[in-house]
């Protein structure tokens, strides 16, 4: 059993005792036979032992300061100012669980209020809660919230086809118990959501999601319309959008929007193997929507004696709520996460993140035109961050002859969208430098011409 590991051993005895038992075999006698195993664990090694091994292992990663990195389709490399990681570091931060007795959290609610108006701010909608797990969450609460609108008479949301997998995968997961049905619209000839398909599946649809670029890359040019679309069906407008690209392209509020969801941890927290991470969820003003909010709302008020406080506005379940009066079973948030946007998104502040938008969209757009050179960009538009790119070699083939080169390749897209072919989606960002896609683009065009196509 390994019991060596057991920091408690000396103790065992005396604890089965207490509970009973005789031995653990006696404590696991309920367990059928073959089901519990004995592990052949090595012995215990020394803190420094045990360091240089897991060194040794963790040096075989291949980082992006290790390597160009042009992975995409929902991470990225992003450069987070040295403050940031700094300043969450702070024991009033970084020990800070989610506050149970907000009275006695006043900074961090203040920096959660500050996160909160900020991101109000930025998806131009003035309700904010402070933070869902992730982007997926955030649009699957919002499903589910589009149908509690609705008093459960409407059980349809409807997605584009051109999402992210791993975000149609939390939001099957959150429906399927309620048994809401997620209903896919299919992109058009230029990759766009395909309006009349849309049209022809919104009637009785609790809600509506569109994100202002969706999982191709390509900035969506309809959004308004697919909001009036939505809204003339009675339903509710969702819209997605990466916080990055809000200094250079409308907000979704203004663009109609009832819900919108997003990424915060694209501003503050590095990629880490594509986690922690934290969903912006914002609503506009209307009671109906804040009061089927999910998650929690810090508010700013003043106490008896006149001054300023920050209270715990909203939680939409904690111990003390009946779960029948619940609107969702989130409870801890990723404040952490959040306040580290929060400080970034301060950091930058308008004229900044405008000059990261604009940065993005023209990294992007020289990717772009640098990859159709050597391969095929399946659809013409405005692209940001995100760059299909199809080949007439199989992908796999080309992403190991890059790695063998250094270069760390898009992220295969034709397994999930098998009409697009042997395509992969690269990615750019504020950190991509030109002699990096100078050099994918003359690795590409090697391994294209070795593979004689």
């Amino acid at each position: 059993m390994g019991k060596h590991y057991l920091p408690n051993l000396p103790q065992m005895e005396e604890m089965l005792r207490e509970i009973g038992f005789s031995s653990i075999d006696d404590l696991f006698s309920d367990v059928p036979e073959g089901m519990v195993k004995e592990f052949d664990l090595p012995e215990g090694k020394s803190e420094y032992e045990v360091f240089t091994e897991m060194n040794e292992i963790l040096s075989r990663n291949k980082t992006v300061l290790d390597m160009p990195s042009f992975l995409g389709a929902g991470a990225y490399f992003h450069y987070v100012p040295a403050h940031v990681k700094y300043l969450i570091e702070r024991s009033e931060f970084l020990t800070a669980y989610t506050p149970y007795q907000p009275e006695i959290s006043q900074g961090m609610l203040q920096a959660l209020f500050e996160y909160q108006s900020m991101m109000a701010e930025l998806y131009g909608l003035p309700v904010v809660n402070s933070s869902m797990y992730d982007w997926g969450s955030a649009i699957a609460e919002a499903a589910l919230m589009t149908v509690r609108l609705h008093k459960g008479k409407r059980k349809r949301f409807v997605v584009p086809k051109a999402l992210s997998p791993e975000r149609k995968a939390v939001i099957r997961t959150y429906t399927r118990g309620p048994g809401l049905e997620v209903v896919e619209v299919p992109w058009d000839e230029k990759g766009r959501l395909d309006l009349e398909a849309l049209k022809n599946v919104v009637e009785d649809a609790a809600g509506v999601y569109v994100e202002m670029s969706n999982f191709f890359g390509l900035v969506e040019e309809n959004v308004r319309e697919i909001g009036e679309i939505a809204h003339d069906a009675g339903a509710y407008f969702v819209v997605g959008a990466d916080p990055t690209m809000l200094g250079i392209f409308e907000a979704p509020g203004e663009l109609g929007a009832d819900i919108a969801v997003g990424e915060a941890s694209f501003l503050g927290s590095p990629m880490n193997f594509g986690g922690p991470r934290a969903g912006v969820f914002a609503v506009r003003n209307d009671r109906k929507l804040v009061r089927q909010m999910p998650g929690r709302i810090i508010g700013m008020t003043k106490d008896a004696d006149g001054r300023r406080a920050f209270v715990m506005t909203l939680q939409t379940r904690e111990q003390h709520i009946r779960r029948a009066k619940a609107t969702s079973n989130i409870c801890s948030n990723e404040a952490l996460v959040a306040v580290a946007s929060a400080i970034h998104l301060a950091s930058l502040g308008p004229k900044g993140l405008r000059e990261l938008g604009e940065v993005i969209l023209k990294n992007t757009t020289y990717l772009r035109k640098r990859l159709s050179e050597v391969a095929e960009v399946p659809f013409d538009g405005l692209y940001f961050k995100d760059v299909p790119v199809r080949f007439d070699v199989p992908y796999d083939v080309i992403h190991e002859r890059l790695l063998e080169r250094r270069v760390h390749g898009g992220y295969y897209i034709g397994g999930h969208f098998p009409e697009l072919g042997e395509t992969a989606l690269f990615a750019a960002t504020e950190t991509t430098r030109r002699e990096w896609v100078e050099g994918l683009v003359k690795a590409l065009g090697e391994i294209i011409g070795e593979a004689g196509v």
